[in-house]
């Protein structure tokens, strides 16, 4: 009942205009029919939880049946999160004071809450700071994260400006490892690591761009999975539009073969933080691996599902829900031997 009611609030929301254009784009593609890739799509979205844009993104279209139900579709990962993540406690991962606050212990840096009333503490946490990052609250996908420069003389201007922008949660400027900055040296390249039940599913890479201060997908990033096993890359990076990045486009720094420093640290990171809070079982842990250990920038309570299982990505046509079933699985045996 609830993919069924899930799949109608989809096609109740769905921008039919671009369906359509989804459609005659893999039909020029393929040479497939548009009938065939209409209907296609109708049964992927009621078997699968596949939307439109999944079809496409994911290259259902040359998938067989077993081979499709190994996608991490988006209504599958829509009911991850609403089985695992206790609404209750999400309020730790939505908010970026709260997050900082609860997890403080792994953040590896200060950081201090701009409120209108204490441009004295203001003064005092940034006087042996040559810069600052300000970040918004509630913001998502980088948006209104600002690295600024601190100007003595201007302090107080800076302090109003920070507080009327709503960017109101100021840190100390994280410090990356020297491997991680030379890939693009002005942004914090983050380690984004998927637990769920406090076992890792996913893994992968984001890399900044153009000189951005975020290693974002939206702000020009580009991203490539992770070997769980080892932190290697093992497949060329994309970006938003999926160009494909043998080396990184600005240093020329070479991507595949690169291995994350401090891996099984990085990953005991993100599952000693996992077991804080069980009842949000489902989350998208960002890492800075620093110069001498790796701690978190923040986290994510409903992570995107597609950027780690695109087909260039995939072995043998297999996609990672498999990881997640097992995750899952091993949650219910628990359960199960513990009554």
């Amino acid at each position: 009942m609830r993919k069924l009611k899930y799949i109608f609030k989809r096609i109740g929301k769905m921008n039919f205009k671009n369906y359509f254009k989804v459609i005659n784009s893999i039909h020029k593609k393929t040479g497939k029919l548009r009938i065939y890739l209409l209907i296609d799509t109708i049964i992927c979205g009621f078997k699968y939880q596949a939307g439109y844009m999944d079809y496409q993104l994911f290259e259902m279209y040359k998938m067989n049946g077993k081979e499709r139900e190994t996608v991490l579709t988006r209504g599958k990962s829509n009911d991850i999160v609403k089985k695992y993540n206790n609404r209750e406690y999400i309020k730790y991962f939505e908010s970026k004071v709260l997050f900082n606050e609860r997890f403080k212990k792994y953040l590896n840096r200060d950081y201090m809450v701009i409120n209108g009333s204490n441009y004295d503490e203001f003064k005092d946490f940034v006087s042996n700071k040559g810069y600052i990052i300000v970040k918004p609250v509630d913001g998502t996908c980088g948006k209104g994260v600002e690295k600024i420069k601190v100007v003595k003389k201007n302090l107080k201007s800076i302090y109003e400006e920070i507080l009327k922008n709503g960017q109101i949660l100021v840190e100390e400027v994280a410090i990356q490892n020297e491997k991680l900055s030379k890939l693009h040296p002005t942004s914090i390249n983050t380690v984004r690591i998927y637990t769920l039940n406090q076992k890792i599913v996913a893994a992968f890479l984001r890399i900044g761009n153009n000189n951005n201060v975020v290693d974002n997908l939206n702000h020009e990033g580009i991203v490539s999975p992770l070997d769980i096993d080892t932190g290697v890359i093992n497949y060329p990076a994309y970006d938003k539009t999926y160009n494909t990045y043998f080396e990184h486009p600005i240093t020329h720094e070479k991507l595949i073969g690169f291995k994350v420093p401090m891996w099984e640290r990085v990953k005991k990171l993100c599952i000693d933080a996992s077991n804080e809070i069980k009842e949000v079982g489902y989350v998208g842990w960002d890492v800075c691996v620093g110069e001498t250990k790796p701690f978190l920038i923040e986290a994510n309570d409903f992570p995107g599902h597609d950027i780690f299982q695109l087909p260039a990505h995939r072995e043998g046509n297999i996609g990672v829900y498999p990881r997640f079933q097992q995750a899952m699985k091993e949650d219910n045996d628990e359960n199960s031997n513990s009554k």
